[in-house]
């Protein structure tokens, strides 16, 4: 690999060389962290509802202040990523997420709630593009498709976090809960934090050895288009897990007449079935390579939710959403490293904007298409985006590999 010879002649006055996969360990610390820090407070909603006194509208729009205060932040942690290395913001947005966790559980009406998270959306919407951002330049470095494996990671946060936030609820007020995961986090920064903030990312590295001026920020037509192609698929995979979360477990109650365990199991399918897509992420990429990965997922992903959605029983239903997990589980980091590739910092924010986007819009669209038809044919839109994310990666696959 070019840039790993490269990496072998560095002279003395550049940054000292790091063990790459002393970086890889990092950054995926970081991401498991991220998705550690969100499922705790996720698991909290409900006696947060409780303390505010919140109605169930007042707590939606309470929420969107999470997705609102990511879509603001991301394109400004795109230039500051730029401008201080994608290293140093993540370990700054690292210790501002674990801080801000701790602000739902003091507030006492839903405005108060919705403006505290804005702020704790602003640093979760930060850590996601500056993370990704390195991640991208080390996938680079390291000349393998290792992206699904970062997010794999948070996938695993996710479940662990919620998983302890599950058996500590009972015993734990939400402030003493929430504050021992701003501990937590903290620790794991201060930890993980010094091997990224030692080290130049390998991109910028690599232009200091050259010595080549950084890259121009600005951006030819076809490429900004790419950027946008790339964040729609993203939108397209981010809209199936925003709709899942809050309607698979409805849709079988409802719907198929599970009963409340077996309901509350759908997601967790899906998300274990994610979670295990992403972890052999790295060796399929390697074998299809990313647009057959593009395709082949976005096609599984429409026909298991088709399944999930149309399927007369519990079980089938079930295998459905988890055939949909396996088949969306490579296209939103495939997209989001496609990006970053094309545009940097710059392309992984504005995917990641449109990404948040579709988890902002699955939801409530859902909701209506709910009223207007039925639950069950709502959710084969996850299937329609899924295909429609399936198309976009075959139709560019030219311009792409360009």
């Amino acid at each position: 690999m070019p840039l790993l010879n490269k990496l072998g002649t560095v002279s003395a006055d550049s940054p000292r060389l790091p063990s790459l996969p002393r970086l890889r360990i990092a950054l995926t610390v970081f991401f498991a962290l991220d998705g550690f820090v969100f499922a705790g407070w996720v698991v909290r909603i409900p006696a947060i509802k409780e303390q505010t006194g919140a109605s169930a509208s007042a707590l939606g729009l309470a929420l969107l202040g999470v997705s609102a205060g990511a879509v603001i932040t991301m394109m400004l942690i795109g230039r500051l990523c730029r401008r201080f290395g994608s290293h140093e913001v993540t370990v700054a947005c690292a210790v501002l997420l674990p801080l801000t966790i701790v602000l739902p559980p003091l507030t006492h009406s839903p405005l108060a709630l919705g403006l505290v998270l804005l702020v704790f959306g602003a640093a979760y919407g930060g850590i996601n593009v500056a993370m990704n951002s390195a991640a991208v330049d080390l996938v680079a470095a390291l000349g393998r498709p290792v992206m699904p494996s970062f997010h794999a990671a948070f996938s695993l946060g996710g479940m662990v976090g919620s998983g302890l936030g599950g058996l500590v609820a009972a015993h734990l007020s939400p402030t003493r809960h929430l504050m021992a995961i701003m501990v937590i986090g903290l620790a794991v920064t201060a930890a993980a934090g010094p091997t990224l903030l030692r080290h130049r990312s390998p991109g910028t590295r690599e232009r200091i050895r050259s010595e080549e001026p950084a890259p121009s920020h600005r951006l030819d037509r076809g490429t900004r288009l790419l950027v946008l192609v790339f964040g729609l698929i993203a939108l397209c995979t981010a809209y199936g897990e925003g709709a899942l979360a809050d309607w698979s477990a409805l849709h079988m109650e409802e719907d198929l007449h599970a009963h409340p365990g077996v309901a509350a199991a759908s997601y967790s399918c899906f998300a274990f079935a994610m979670t295990i897509g992403r972890i052999s992420g790295t060796t399929l990429l390697e074998r299809l390579g990313r647009t057959r990965t593009l395709v082949l997922g976005g096609a599984t992903g429409a026909v298991g939710m088709l399944l999930g959605a149309l399927a007369p029983s519990v079980w089938l239903a079930l295998a459905g959403f988890a055939i949909t997990g396996l088949g969306l589980a490579n296209i939103f980091p495939v997209a989001i490293e496609r990006a970053g590739v094309l545009a940097g910092p710059t392309g992984v924010a504005a995917a990641s904007t449109l990404g948040y986007g579709g988890m902002l819009l699955g939801p409530p669209a859902i909701g209506f298409m709910a009223d207007w038809f039925s639950l069950p044919l709502a959710l084969t839109s996850v299937a329609l985006l899924a295909a429609v994310a399936a198309t976009i990666g075959f139709a560019t696959r030219r311009a792409a590999a360009g």
